[in-house]
């Protein structure tokens, strides 16, 4: 009798030290996802248009993988990159995605990762403004930086030069 106490005891110890573990490795992760947590970041793309609206400022949107190598190396550059840093948070409206948002017109070439789009506040994707690679037309890469911030002026110029 007094072993399958013991025993019984073992089984409820060891369940609750698991139920512990798992409590501990369910911390929600911040909206930057480490884009910059200077930056406010909507929760959502519904969030994002929303935002956008009131505000009148175009939507930066990022597709990205957390496990994604390029992904990555593409996070690290934009955060590094302090005049991109600035322009994204006085700019724009801010949305990392690591999931698909449903709206076809976020992939007009595939939906591969990273790749970064704009939307202006008439719900317009801006398809025309694009990184350098023909073969994934809004994929970007570290050395990129300078490029990303030329395609972020010109979507807040296009913005400006059409209302």
């Amino acid at each position: 009798m007094l072993r399958w106490v013991v025993l019984a005891l073992f089984i409820s110890v060891f369940a609750s030290a698991e139920v512990q573990k798992k409590k501990g490795k369910t911390k929600t992760q911040p909206l930057s996802r480490g884009w910059g947590k200077n930056i406010k970041w909507a929760k959502s793309y519904e969030e994002a248009l929303s935002e956008m609206a009131k505000s009148q400022k175009p939507l930066m949107v990022i597709h990205h993988l957390d496990n994604c190598p390029h992904s990555e190396a593409l996070k690290e550059a934009f955060v590094a990159d302090k005049s991109i840093q600035k322009i994204a948070k006085e700019d724009f409206i801010m949305l990392n995605v690591v999931e698909e948002t449903g709206d076809k017109n976020l992939a007009p070439d595939g939906y591969y990762v990273p790749r970064i789009l704009f939307v202006d506040p008439a719900l317009t994707v801006r398809a025309e403004i694009v990184g350098k690679y023909s073969d994934h037309l809004y994929a970007y890469t570290p050395d990129d930086m300078e490029h990303l911030a030329a395609n972020m002026k010109k979507a807040k110029l296009l913005l400006h030069s059409e209302l």
